[in-house]
């Protein structure tokens, strides 16, 4: 019986990304990146710290794409596709989690304030307002200065700023259901606020809670290509953003366009296939849309 909800709820979904060809078309990047990231170590040629030589003997260094190396190599005689393979990996899971954790802080917060209102709402409000005021970069920077360079620490301050918009958003449409007859019924059946609040209000703002989750996930990505490049991350946990810090501190920007090209295509692939994915669901979070 779970198992056909599950494929009920599967079938709503791809039906609603399946009405847009730009959605269809992100849903594949997405898919696609997702398989890459997960088989990386059976599809990476080379180590990705490994200095390589060409077939003549000499040390790859920045050599352009070819059938040797099919996206060039780095200052250091890497190889950038086996780089770009597990760098896929990193980004991916941080923008997944990151997003996700974010999209369920935003999502509570929301829901909370704007069911029980009241003095509740009055204090995650100001909170609210009160991360609004954080920058994202020197909030990593006291987190890198205190802890130390880490993904985690990457993805912790991520999660504490993304949620805020949502949390709003969330809160707003929260305080217009609960006014509506079906909720004042539950409340008479004997309802807990808890199967109120989660059980009726949120299946109501699915598709919202969907179009942040898709928002927060592409920030997240956004985010943590930011820090990399600017050399916040963990060195250890090659991104796109990394890859693109070091070819900063190589010199070499200018000359190197394939070095450049690779994690900057991939981070602008992945964000536009989010943006896809989250229009096919704004339509259907504001029906209006789809009259245009």
């Amino acid at each position: 019986m779970r198992l056909d909800r599950i494929k009920d709820v599967l079938v709503i979904h791809a039906r609603i990304i399946g009405r847009h060809k730009f959605g269809i078309f992100g849903a594949a990047i997405i898919v696609f990146f997702g398989l890459v990231g997960l088989f990386a170590p059976f599809l990476a040629p080379h180590d990705i710290w490994e200095t390589l030589n060409t077939s003549d003997g000499r040390v790859a260094i920045l050599k352009p794409p070819s059938l040797e190396f099919p996206l060039g190599t780095t200052m250091m005689g890497r190889d950038i596709l086996s780089q770009m393979i597990y760098a896929t990996r990193t980004t991916v899971i941080i923008g997944m989690v990151a997003g996700l954790i974010s999209i369920l802080i935003g999502a509570n917060i929301g829901l909370l304030s704007g069911y029980f209102g009241g003095k509740l709402d009055e204090i995650l409000m100001r909170f609210t307002d009160i991360v609004y005021g954080m920058p994202f970069l020197p909030f990593l920077i006291v987190l890198i200065a205190l802890f130390g360079r880490s993904i985690w620490f990457v993805i912790l301050a991520i999660c504490c700023i993304v949620w805020r918009t949502s949390a709003r958003v969330i809160r707003a449409q929260t305080l217009s259901i609960r006014q509506r007859q079906f909720i004042q019924a539950a409340k008479a059946r004997g309802c807990s606020d808890f199967r109120i609040i989660y059980g009726h209000i949120m299946p109501n703002i699915m598709p919202l809670l969907l179009l942040y989750t898709a928002f927060n996930i592409a920030w997240s990505v956004l985010a943590e290509a930011g820090a990399s490049f600017l050399g916040f991350s963990d060195p250890n946990n090659l991104s796109w953003g990394g890859m693109l810090y070091e070819l900063w501190i190589s010199g070499k920007i200018r000359t190197a366009w394939w070095w450049f090209a690779a994690p900057s295509i991939c981070i602008v692939l992945l964000v536009s296939a989010l943006v896809f994915i989250s229009r096919a669901y704004e339509e259907v979070a504001n029906p209006r849309l789809m009259q245009r």
